[in-house]
């Protein structure tokens, strides 16, 4: 039997008390063991910024990682491939393709080494220069944007915290590739 409630007693959506007491999701197992992964937020957290790039940016041509690229080739040129990708933390391959791709949007131009024809080195064009200097402001407030839910104590704690792990994986990974087991 369903008691009936006085207008008083009935809270509108909006309401503090709703407010405070805010409608929960089902219970999904699958979420609770998936969001004690860090792996599987770290990838996650990588979507949302991509999605927050690709709004604020405007265009489905250039992807974060080419902005990347075209960046480390900006304050860098005549990087060779070997070279763009230590700095971006790239395999051959993935370096390779970016390139390509930047290459045939006219965004990048590689050449053959004139010290070593087994290489190939590459220089941002003028426009791959335009590019990151129209979308500089909106790169940056999309930087902004996914950690803006966090305080802004919060934001420069996680910031030290994932560079923190950042560098303790790499710092592990030279080691045993200098000690020969990677």
């Amino acid at each position: 039997m369903m008691t009936k409630r006085s207008p008083a007693q009935k809270k509108t959506v909006g309401s503090a008390d709703v407010a405070k007491h805010p409608v929960l999701e089902p219970f999904n197992p699958l979420r609770q063991v998936m969001w004690r992964r860090p792996g599987f937020l770290i990838r996650r957290l990588t979507q949302i910024g991509q999605a927050i790039f690709f709004d604020l940016c405007k265009s489905e041509s250039i992807t974060p990682l080419q902005i990347g690229m075209l960046t480390a080739l900006s304050m860098n040129p005549w990087l060779d491939q070997k070279a763009i990708g230590r700095e971006l933390s790239l395999d051959r391959t993935t370096t390779a393709e970016v390139l390509k791709r930047l290459g045939d949007k006219g965004l990048v131009e590689t050449r053959v080494n004139p010290d070593d024809r087994r290489s190939r080195l590459s220089v941002i064009t003028t426009d791959g220069l335009n590019l990151i200097n129209d979308l500089q402001e909106s790169i940056h407030r999309s930087q902004e944007l996914l950690i803006e839910p966090l305080s802004p104590e919060d934001r420069a704690e996680f910031m030290r915290l994932l560079a923190q792990l950042v560098d303790a994986h790499e710092k592990k990974e030279k080691m045993e590739k200098e000690n020969g087991a990677g």
